[in-house]
């Protein structure tokens, strides 16, 4: 196929961002590994935007940046809280939010099911042609260098696709690294590994190991009830938590000396009252196994978001561009450093940014695609497709499990010290090893084949930034550093 540009993923910030394109006039093609509209993590969420009255914006962002490590870029941070003000209330038509005092209330939570539903609605409305079950596995470059397209398979119809464009955005979202948490399998930093074939770079990789709490029977991870929760030690003893990102790291130290139980008995009643309203899906696991969360203690979990709630990601200039023509980035696949800094943009900042850098992405990429002329492609796909050696059998599962262990397990990444990361990446370098000499696929061994060199390209960049940032800084925590100076 041919088309202006590419959008690679099918979740918030790439139907914000299919939608932009189309709206300026592009012709856009959206591939999704799954099916549009229920891909990602915000699919099976509630979830808030950063949405502040203009007249708040510069307080919004001081209040924010005041914990962020002093990395974070204030006028970024506000380009972010405008866009997101011009462009969220376009969907009123679509989704209906709450009304207050007569008015739509856009501060409150926006049931990720109906919201990506409607979405998908607007996408296809604008003329945006969606190939679902589409996962792409590598990019398409010009003699140049610069990006003209993508590849990869069918995984309904069979065979493979390629599509030629202007442009390609990627949308590809962040990774857990296969934690198991809700929402995130299909998250395997597959764009990250593609755009750093291509040239472009990262950062902010070390601040990536950020935990959410969940039963320990479920994956139902929806973090802020259990702000109400009142914490026991495998003994029975009472866990006293600070306020704060510090409350998961006492738990995780916890956790490490054995099972930790919660009763979330200090939820006020407006809180159980609008749970089943806003994530309806919490309160299912309990009532599979006959549990009321809010009367009897239940045993929890940190299951790690990675660069989901982490900030890690591509480097990208003011309108979402990588640095490599003709390659642009939304959502969690780009760093978030510069709206949020050292802290996690988890929540309301993440949603904010889907939307509007899927909104400056969508508009620049079609602006660049006027620019190109046709020319000859070729792929770029290494690890996972050509094998820099001779092919050989790799057990993808269990490399899969081994860097599920070095980027979940809260004494590999939680609490960070420099032997322990070293250890890690060793693991992780013996394992790029293998998958880069030998490992390949064809159809749908080819997307297991992919995904599994991006989760170890992606984990290797983790620990090698986290090894070069000694000191201790927002969610980066390092036991054996210093803190950053204030």
């Amino acid at each position: 196929m041919n088309a202006d540009v590419l959008v690679i993923g099918g979740g918030l910030a790439a139907t914000w961002t299919a939608l932009a394109a189309a709206q300026a006039g592009g012709d856009v093609v959206l591939v999704d590994k799954g099916y549009c509209g229920t891909s990602g993590v915000t699919a099976t969420a509630g979830v808030t935007h950063w949405f502040v009255e203009p007249s708040r914006h510069e307080q919004a962002v001081a209040e924010r940046h005041a914990h962020a490590g002093g990395l974070a870029d204030p006028e970024q941070a506000l380009r972010v809280l405008r866009t997101t003000w011009e462009r969220l209330p376009t969907l009123d038509r679509y989704y209906p939010f709450p009304v207050r005092d007569g008015r739509p209330d856009r501060t409150n939570n926006v049931r990720g099911p109906e919201y990506l539903r409607a979405m998908r609605g607007l996408v296809h409305r604008a003329g945006v042609r969606i190939l679902d079950h589409h996962p792409a596995l590598e990019l398409l470059v010009r003699p140049d260098g610069s990006v003209g397209g993508a590849a990869g398979v069918r995984r309904q119809a069979g065979g493979n696709w390629q599509v030629r464009a202007g442009a390609v955005v990627l949308a590809t979202g962040g990774t857990a690294f296969r934690s198991h948490l809700l929402g995130s399998r299909g998250n395997t930093g597959d764009g990250h590994l593609m755009a750093v074939e291509a040239g472009a770079t990262l950062a902010g990789m070390e601040f990536s190991n950020y935990y959410t709490l969940a039963p320990a029977f479920s994956t139902m991870a929806r973090s802020m009830t259990y702000l109400f929760g009142t914490y026991t030690d495998a003994d029975g003893r009472v866990i006293e938590l600070p306020s704060g990102p510090d409350r998961n790291r006492v738990l995780g130290a916890a956790m490490l000396r054995g099972p930790v139980f919660t009763t979330l008995d200090r939820a006020p009643e407006w809180v159980r009252r609008k749970m089943p309203v806003v994530q309806p899906n919490f309160l299912l696991p309990f009532t599979r196994r006959g549990i009321d969360p809010y009367t009897q203690p239940f045993e929890v979990t940190l299951l790690g978001e990675g660069t989901i709630r982490g900030v890690g990601g591509l480097v990208t200039g003011p309108d979402c561009d990588t640095g490599v023509p003709g390659l642009f980035a939304a959502g969690d696949v780009a760093s978030r450093v510069p709206v949020v800094g050292a802290i996690s943009g988890g929540g309301s900042p993440n949603s904010a940014w889907a939307v509007s850098s899927g909104t400056w992405a969508g508009r620049a990429a079609v602006r660049y695609a006027r620019t190109t002329t046709a020319s000859p492609l070729r792929p770029i796909g290494k690890a996972g497709i050509r094998p820099g050696g001779r092919p050989s059998a790799v057990d993808t599962a269990v490399v899969v499990d081994l860097v599920r262990e070095e980027l979940n397990a809260y004494d590999k990444n939680m609490f960070r010290d420099e032997a322990g990361l070293r250890r890690s990446l060793s693991t992780l370098d013996s394992l790029w090893t293998d998958v880069e000499a030998g490992l390949t696929g064809t159809g749908r061994d080819a997307v297991t084949a992919r995904e599994t060199a991006s989760l170890v390209a992606v984990g290797r960049w983790v620990k090698t930034a986290a090894l070069g940032r000694r000191e201790t800084l927002g969610m980066h925590w390092r036991t054996d550093g210093q803190e950053a100076a204030a």
